[in-house]
């Protein structure tokens, strides 16, 4: 909705005020009947100021069009005979702006209308934020991405503008030296008369020669005047176009192209990443690279002309020389800024092992450097190389910290989409020189980055730029049982790394609200879904070893260190916070993606918190939790009622943490439908309806393999434990291993749920050792075959 239209709906006593601010200096008519026009032009009003002299004729071309907009405007209303009285104001205010502003001050116009327009603005906001509104009006309150669009218009036209000076300069200097012609041939004429024998026709035309000597001197006087003065109004408008362009440059690479950075890096954590922004900032900074290059040819054009007739004011300044030098160092850091690393390569990056990166310049395509390709060369360097780096914009020949295969590759434009871009597709790091370790350090604290480096022309040569650029932080790794810590080290630098910072240093201690945004992102991108407010303060007890001490409420104003995060161990474990927390994400990544985003899995709540949600709950009523004692360990906490015996015989109990590997075997829906003794899901929900969707149908389980094989079924089943209140049925199954209750164990007994202690019921065709040869143990290590041989196996 307009602002005209919005001030129209105030209450009585604002619109009066409205009104107020209209008079015969500019008709509330006017605003009335040419609102949308007056609006569409707010960024030149907002541009023009009203106190600088040097915009009068920028002022008088916008008040012409404004008189032109009102006549057209009464002329379109010239047959209705309704609005003859409107026709007749906006005739009258047109005159009226003609005589009073348009050619003796047209700046004072311009300054009241945008008072108006700044007081009208003012009125309406103040009343829609008395009624808590929240849209501002899109032609006052611009949206970023729009002013940065519209300051580009403005630049440009400005160029324009200053192209079309440049003609008339080059015009009235082709006149000038016409005229100078003109007047070195009079004074040769002269003087050749002068040495003539002095006649009466001699003594006329020397005469007359002498008046038209005084003429063009007189003439070329002014000339040289306006010469002089249209150069220095010209230098005065590159001035402040290179002043805006600046401004702008300064916007959009180091607040627009930064932010893009930085939400690349927060993607390695999992934070949303819109890749498409980056499209956008490259048509911003190819219409810079343009209007700077445009900018740059006119100065270089002034400079031509003034060395073709070198004159200068009386103690004058060539301003031109510092113009060129500054817009030529716009350029280059235009170009240097815009060298990028679109696709990362990989933060945990293991040796001998393929990655990709992709690198591209914003402003290739429109300054024609794919015409002699550029070719970039990928390096990994250290933490102390990299700084230096930083400090000497320089790095010493052959200096790196590491072999990389296939690291150069020769930047293409594509025509599609205006890219110039280089995809690394098949790198691989052989070799890593690591830097001696202090203390506690270990190899997956050491940060490397990935260097590109490239070198192009650009005007024919005329121009030669040296680029290059940083990967994000990279950890290196030879084997998968260091990444765990490695995702450490990535994950913490990613979330905390400070704009500016000395490579690559970070706090060593953070607020918990940060560390609980990182922990949220991180399991949302890997898993689906994110942490609740109860998960993270779960979580901040343990990361704190608080999760004893219930009375802690709120975490929000401590810190939490580096090495509470993944140095030192939890208490009682051998494993740190961290190490527990990415095995927890990786099982639920990997087997438990479905029933979590399904809200089915609690998963982060303590052993006797569990005990405590399910002793008033009925029998059969089970939760998932992650252990606290095994890695990536997921355990089934139920409540079991014994009803065969007298007295209370309720307890909580706890099956054996299950493992990626048991979930390997047998996911774990069919785990929860094997055991017959669960029956609801915490509070109340019956396990069909939580987990029967993720069941495995027995049509898809094959009953021979490739080799001839008859596949077994695996069931899990616990010992003693077939149902509510009744023992197992399967034959040779042994008495329970393990007691009810130990009323000596302050928590809740643990029962056995290792493969060990499953049951197969399995149909074959050749006897049972065949059977076996298909269950090595190399791929079922924790299953023990020979108790299954002779306990669990018979024929049915």
């Amino acid at each position: 909705m307009s602002l005209w239209n919005r001030a129209q709906q105030l209450p009585p006593d604002a619109l009066r005020q409205v009104q107020n601010v209209y008079g015969e200096q500019f008709p509330i008519e006017v605003r009335h009947y040419l609102a949308g026009w007056i609006e569409d032009k707010m960024p030149q009003w907002n541009e023009i100021d009203p106190e600088n002299v040097s915009h009068s004729q920028y002022a008088h071309t916008l008040v012409s069009q404004l008189i032109q907009e009102m006549e057209n405007k009464a002329l379109s209303y010239g047959n209705n005979e309704d609005l003859f009285l409107v026709r007749m104001r906006l005739d009258e205010a047109a005159t009226s702006f003609k005589t009073r502003y348009l050619n003796n001050n047209p700046l004072a116009l311009v300054g009241i209308i945008r008072e108006c327009l700044k007081t009208e603005l003012h009125l309406v906001q103040q009343h829609e934020n008395m009624l808590g509104a929240v849209v501002q009006p899109a032609s006052m309150t611009i949206e970023p991405c729009a002013e940065i669009v519209s300051e580009l218009d403005i630049l440009l036209r400005r160029t324009r503008e200053t192209a079309d000076e440049l003609r008339h300069l080059e015009q009235e200097q082709e006149s000038f030296a016409l005229q100078y012609h003109d007047c070195a041939k009079i004074n040769a004429h002269l003087s050749h008369i002068q040495g003539q024998e002095r006649t009466q026709q001699n003594r006329e035309l020397e005469q007359s020669l002498r008046r038209r000597k005084d003429v063009g001197e007189q003439q070329l006087a002014q000339k040289v005047s306006g010469l002089l003065q249209r150069r220095m109004d010209l230098a005065e408008k590159h001035k402040g176009t290179i002043d805006r362009l600046n401004n702008l440059q300064q916007r959009i690479l180091d607040e627009e192209l930064i932010n893009w950075k930085r939400e690349q890096q927060m993607a390695g954590n999992g934070k949303p990443f819109n890749q498409n922004k980056l499209d956008q900032i490259q048509d911003w900074c190819e219409a810079l690279a343009e209007i700077i290059w445009l900018n740059r040819f006119q100065i270089k054009e002034c400079e031509r002309h003034q060395t073709k007739i070198p004159i200068t004011p009386p103690g004058g300044v060539d301003m031109l020389p510092t113009l060129n030098s500054h817009i030529t160092r716009l350029l280059s850091s235009l170009v240097t800024s815009t060298f990028i690393i679109e696709k990362q390569p990989p933060q945990v990056m293991k040796t001998n092992t393929r990655f990709t990166a992709t690198v591209r310049l914003l402003v290739g395509g429109k300054l024609n450097v794919n015409m002699t390709p550029p070719q970039v060369r990928v390096s990994i360097i250290s933490e102390a190389q990299a700084n230096a780096l930083l400090k000497n914009d320089q790095m010493n020949k052959g200096e790196q910290s590491g072999e990389i295969l296939n690291n150069t590759g020769t930047m293409e434009y594509h025509q599609t989409n205006r890219q110039l871009s280089v995809s690394f597709r098949n790198m691989q790091l052989r070799k890593i020189k690591r830097a001696e370790k202090k203390g506690t350090e270990s190899v997956m604290d050491e940060k490397f980055s990935l260097l590109f480096q490239s070198q192009f022309s650009v005007g024919g040569g005329e121009l030669v730029f040296q680029v290059w650029t940083l990967s994000l932080p990279v950890v290196v790794i030879v084997h998968g049982n260091q990444e765990p810590h490695a995702w450490a080290t990535v994950s913490w630098d990613n979330a905390f790394a400070e704009q500016g910072r000395i490579p690559f240093t970070v706090p060593e201690k953070v607020p918990w609200p940060q560390i609980a945004d990182m922990l949220d992102s991180k399991f949302k991108s890997a898993t689906g879904r994110g942490l609740t407010d109860d998960n993270l303060k779960f979580l901040a007890g343990k990361a704190f070893r608080l999760d004893r001490s219930p009375q802690i409420q709120d975490f929000n104003n401590m810190y939490l260190s580096w090495s509470q995060f993944c140095k030192e161990p939890l208490s009682e474990r051998n494993f740190t916070f961290w190490e527990w927390f990415f095995a927890v994400m990786k099982v639920t990544r990997e087997h438990l993606r479905q029933p979590w985003n399904d809200g089915s899995i609690m998963g982060f709540v303590g052993r006797r918190q569990a005990e405590e949600m399910l002793k008033n709950s009925k029998s059969g009523t089970f939760l998932l939790r992650f252990s606290d004692s095994e890695l990536g360990g997921v355990t089934i906490a139920w409540m079991y009622e014994d009803t065969t015996k007298a007295g209370d015989q309720r307890d909580v109990f706890m099956l054996q943490p299950f493992t990626s590997k048991a979930f390997a075997i047998r996911p774990l829906a069919d785990v929860i439908a094997d055991l017959k003794y669960l029956l609801f899901l915490y509070p109340n929900i019956p396990k069909e309806q939580a987990f029967g969707k993720y069941y495995t149908p027995m049509g898809e389980q094959q009953p021979t393999t490739n080799n001839g094989y008859v596949k077994p079924h695996l069931i899990t089943h616990v010992p003693g434990w077939s149902g509510a209140g009744s023992m197992d049925s399967y034959p040779n199954t042994p008495q329970p291993m393990y007691p009810i209750h130990d009323t000596g164990m302050g928590d809740p007994p643990s029962v056995s749920s290792n493969p060990s202690d499953c049951v197969s019921t399995i149909t074959y065709d050749n006897d049972y050792p065949d059977i076996l040869e298909n269950l090595p143990d190399a791929d079922f290590p924790d299953i023990n075959l020979d108790f299954l041989q002779t306990n669990f196996m018979k024929p049915q």
